[in-house]
């Protein structure tokens, strides 16, 4: 088909088209964003394509883009901790049983057969933070984070266990009369544990607590564990080191409480999150402050959250103008998801609702 214009409209036509042009050019140029195909998501591409997506100015890849870079770095922090934690543990271990066999004492011999046993929760950890770091996928929709718990449970039941061997060492060396005369080199050992723990604890808490990651955390208080060990022992072994034998064994013997309290605080702290325990009051506050001071938002209807790993997932229901559009709803909620994830970096996933803030909406809920 030939579309014909009148002469007398050539000239306006002309006008239309360059003004079409120019419009076109001081438009902002329109950027490529590339992102990575999840195999669960688009069946029949392979992990590793990419596909693109055009927006214009920064969108929801540059903050995509961002999260990721920001995921990798939490992660990293862990692992370097979590490295550091078991090569010195290595050191210690060799130190304290080479101790406790060359300079006669039970109780720092003990204590390398208790840091030998850290290994296990040690190499846990670290086998957690792998599977953790792991993006979500159609079997795992809220990630892989719970395996941090998951380790600190098992990090809890070998803190308690060796607790009780601690404690069960310490009733027979009572009950037999066993006191042994250990050497100057013995006590030393133990000194040097104490302080090289502390460190470490102090250092996993700091971190661990910036990331709040349960796994971290369980390592510092399994460190925590450690010096105090190394107390009871250097108080033991000191009095038997001055002729007092009896204290080594009931110096343990009363650490061995001490243990079992920080593996139950531990053990409750990693069921409360796998269970889905509400998260901190003082952070779903600050978030509803946030949301609320977005315009558009009239009120938050209700916030609900859990941990996964170092991060928590939130859900939100707003309250909005009934008569505004789907589009524009859609809008402010994005605006909160956005200004949510810049200001708390421990928030993983944040899930919105809308709700019409003039009529009552009773929930729905089966649980």
């Amino acid at each position: 088909m030939v579309c014909h214009i009148p002469p007398g409209d050539v000239n306006i036509h002309r006008l239309r088209m360059a003004a079409g042009k120019a419009e076109a050019l001081a438009r902002p140029a329109e950027k490529v964003y590339h992102e990575p195909l999840e195999p669960a998501r688009f069946p029949g591409i392979a992990a590793g394509k990419w596909r693109r997506t055009s927006r214009v100015g920064p969108g929801i890849s540059g903050v995509a883009e961002t999260q990721d870079m920001q995921r990798e770095e939490r992660f990293g922090q862990a692992d370097r901790v979590i490295r550091i934690g078991f090569w010195i543990n290595a050191v210690l271990m060799v130190m304290k049983l080479a101790a406790g066999h060359f300079g006669g004492s039970e109780a720092v011999v003990a204590d390398g057969v208790e840091s030998a046993c850290d290994f296990v929760a040690l190499l846990s950890i670290m086998v957690a933070l792998r599977i953790g770091r792991r993006p979500f996928d159609s079997n795992h929709p809220y990630g892989h984070g719970k395996a941090e718990s998951i380790a600190a449970i098992l990090v809890a039941l070998i803190i308690v266990t060796t607790g009780a061997g601690i404690l069960f060492r310490a009733y027979q060396s009572v009950a037999l009369h066993r006191y042994g005369m250990p050497e100057l080199i013995a006590v030393l050992a133990a000194v040097v544990t104490i302080v090289v723990k502390e460190i470490l604890c102090r250092y996993s808490l700091r971190v661990g607590g910036d990331l709040g990651s349960p796994a971290v955390l369980a390592i510092a208080k399994d460190h925590r564990k450690d010096a105090v060990t190394s107390v009871a022992t250097l108080a033991g072994v000191g009095g038997a080191y001055l002729g007092l034998g009896i204290l080594d064994p009931l110096a343990a013997g009363l650490t061995s409480f001490f243990i079992f309290h920080i593996g139950w605080e531990m053990f409750v702290d990693a069921a409360h999150d796998l269970m889905d325990g509400r998260p901190p009051e003082e952070l779903l506050a600050q978030v509803s402050a946030l949301a609320e001071g977005v315009p558009g938002v009239e009120h938050v209807h209700e916030i609900r959250g859990r941990r996964s790993g170092q991060y928590v997932i939130l859900d939100l229901k707003l309250d909005m103008d009934p008569q505004m559009t789907v589009k524009a709803s859609h809008d402010i909620a994005i605006r909160v998801k956005r200004l949510i994830f810049e200001r708390f970096p421990g928030v993983g996933d944040v899930m919105t609702h809308i709700n019409p803030h003039d009529e009552e909406h009773p929930d729905l809920i089966r649980l």
